[in-house]
């Protein structure tokens, strides 16, 4: 299980939050996108960056001539959230109105992934966490493309995850209010897929475009 420390004990509303391995990797294995927080010389950043979890670890990318990607590699603390919209909540009262989510934070530090080997195989594992079956019908990073990306790994020591579900809370005195309430469901859905232009003539798109959906954790999550 996950180190429950201070920094990842969940104070408002502690009845959200979740600390199990399970919880969490539906929540990351479902995401798409992670904001990454961290100082430079007291200026905080925030950067949205693809993402992949192998086993107890995220994997992050980026140029190697990226200033900020050389910072986060020389072992900066950072702040790791990864979050999914499952719902807007409509209260009868303004101040009771929500979002149902499901989120992950963690803490640590991101270190570089420096052997050839292990940057190719980091490589994969994003391009699979994007699409699944991608790897094997792409081709793979060549030496000088490997050699301009910096792949940084950030271990899950020290994280939890927290979740809302549910219908709003409305105040008992609201209840006869003449308003509609409850909660407009949300989720990622793939639209109509766009070949390229110069896409030659008899490629069809493979079943993995075609058919493309993200992992479903939302059963995992709220168990």
């Amino acid at each position: 299980m996950p180190r429950r420390t201070p920094r990842t004990t969940v104070r408002r509303l502690p009845g959200r939050g979740r600390y199990d391995i399970a919880t969490r990797n539906a929540i990351l294995d479902e995401g798409l996108v992670a904001h990454v927080g961290f100082a430079v010389q007291g200026q905080v950043y925030v950067l949205p960056m693809g993402y992949a979890r192998d086993g107890e670890r995220l994997l992050l990318h980026g140029s190697i001539a990226s200033r900020l990607m050389r910072h986060l590699a020389k072992g900066a603390e950072i702040c790791v959230t990864v979050t999914l919209l499952d719902g807007l909540v409509l209260a009868r009262s303004q101040f009771h109105h929500s979002m149902n989510y499901r989120s992950v934070m963690a803490f640590g530090i991101a270190r570089p992934v420096t052997d050839a080997v292990g940057k190719r195989l980091a490589l994969r594992r994003l391009v699979e966490h994007l699409v699944p079956g991608r790897t094997a019908d792409s081709r793979e990073a060549s030496e000088q493309e490997l050699a301009a990306t910096q792949v940084l790994e950030f271990r899950l020591d020290e994280a939890s995850a927290k979740i809302r579900t549910g219908p709003p809370g409305d105040a008992q005195a609201d209840l006869q209010l003449g308003h509609w309430a409850g909660v407009i469901p949300l989720s990622l859905a793939p639209g109509e897929i766009e070949p390229v232009p110069d896409l030659a003539e008899g490629i069809e798109a493979p079943g993995y475009v075609t058919n493309y959906r993200r992992p479903d954790g939302t059963k995992i999550a709220d168990g």
